[in-house]
């Protein structure tokens, strides 16, 4: 069945937990801590290739969760680094965040987005030795993982999208032109899903799509138009298929849809379009001499086929492959990867919620995800990174009190200043 939708959920791995060891050996008793790192947590990596053609098997199965770091162990030695989780998806995929921000575009084969970053492995108390930390008795824990939702949207990528009227036969035409066996139903919207086709010929290749039919009010979601719009947007030509015989004016069917590309996306209609009038089998020769002509007053060339007899398809695909050839010189950079990176905002704030203070910066937060608060030691040094970062300074000026509850990322606490212990 074809997806070309999901929402799915990554979690990246967690970082394993350092390791709080003292070498003991028979003649060493006292041999010093010898705790080694944790291993890094699995990363959620999507990429991009044809493997797969449609996003099924992410609507089934959105929970994408990848392994846990190993934690360290004695002797220095380092945790396992656990392997990121590869989830494929298909070219034409585009990433966004929970709010529709576009994270990545992925068009090319083998184009790969990290969605999830693995945690990083804690730091082992053989780390913290110094000389004003001789016997370091702490290790710190890996680091949590990246949890979050995210939106895939499946646009594909065709050289050549073929437009029009319901009905127009234009899953019959991708069928007649290429290897493409579209899934076509007896009603109105006849295309139940969009097919993508490649056409071969002594010239050269192109791959073709067909979308659905578009209606007045398409853009508006009325109908499939809304659903499959999206599938027009990568092709470089536009194929604008006519009916014939549909009983109604060929030029009117052509401006409407035309009306729903740029009430869609504007720029949309400057794609480069090859009209064609389709059903010639079924329709007198002033029918066609008649819609010809209407054309022609409009200042628009066409081109008269029949898709299921497949008359003049030659001529059509040698005009089709000279258009597309002229539209990638023009747009050679079109279709590449596009990843919006957002710089982490690493602020400080300090603001108050109900009784406690909340404070939020991305690297404090991570510092008190990986304490031990079971481990006195540990906090303690926690407390002396959080005043270096001016956490303490922050506090006060927002006017927080002594014994306040102050919160940071999970954890609340009671905040007492450095030299300042409780009563």
């Amino acid at each position: 069945m074809f997806v070309d939708e999901a929402r799915i959920l990554v979690v990246s791995g967690r970082g394993g937990n350092g390791a709080a060891t003292f070498r003991r050996e028979k003649y060493r008793p006292k041999g010093g801590p010898d705790g080694g790192n944790g291993g890094t947590g699995g990363s959620v990596v999507l990429v991009a290739g044809p493997s797969v053609d449609s996003l099924s098997h992410l609507r089934d199965h959105p929970h994408q969760r990848a392994k846990a770091g190993e934690p360290g162990r004695s002797g220095n030695r380092t945790g396992a680094v656990a392997p990121d989780l590869e989830v494929a998806v298909p070219l034409g995929t585009v990433v966004k965040d929970a709010s529709g921000v576009v994270l990545a575009d992925l068009a090319r084969h083998g184009q790969r987005f990290v969605a999830a970053k693995g945690g990083r492995g804690g730091r082992g108390n053989a780390s913290f030795l110094s000389d004003r930390r001789r016997v370091p008795g702490f290790a710190e824990l890996g680091e949590p993982g990246e949890e979050k939702w995210l939106r895939l949207e499946l646009r594909l990528i065709a050289d050549v999208a073929v437009i029009g009227y319901p009905n127009a036969g234009k899953s019959t035409l991708v069928g007649s032109l290429s290897a493409a066996r579209p899934k076509i139903a007896d009603y109105p919207f006849t295309t139940v899903e969009p097919s993508l086709g490649v056409v071969e010929s002594g010239a050269g290749r192109f791959t073709i799509c067909d979308v659905p039919g578009l209606i007045e009010g398409a853009h508006e979601g009325k109908g499939l138009g809304l659903k499959f719009l999206k599938h027009a947007e990568r092709a470089l030509v536009f194929l604008h298929l006519v009916d014939l015989d549909s009983g109604r004016d060929p030029v009117d069917d052509y401006k409407t849809v035309r009306n729903e590309l740029g009430r869609f996306r504007e720029e949309l209609l400057e794609r480069t379009e090859i009209v064609v009038l389709n059903k010639i089998d079924l329709v007198r020769k002033e029918d066609l001499e008649a819609a010809t002509h209407g054309f022609a007053e409009e200042g628009i060339d066409t081109t008269a086929i029949s898709a299921r007899d497949k008359d003049n398809l030659e001529e059509l695909i040698t005009l089709l492959h000279s258009a597309v050839e002229a539209a990638r010189s023009q747009q050679e950079a079109a279709q590449g990867f596009e990843l919006y990176r957002t710089v982490p905002d690493d602020r400080l704030t300090v603001t108050r919620e109900g009784q406690a203070w909340v404070v939020q910066g991305r690297k404090v937060e991570r510092w008190v995800s990986m304490t031990d608060m079971g481990n006195a030691e540990a906090v303690s040094y926690l407390q002396s990174r959080l005043e270096r970062a001016g956490v303490e300074r922050a506090l006060e000026q927002a006017g927080a009190n002594h014994g306040d509850d102050v919160k940071i990322g999970d954890v609340t606490f009671e905040w007492w200043p450095a030299g300042a212990p409780p009563d």
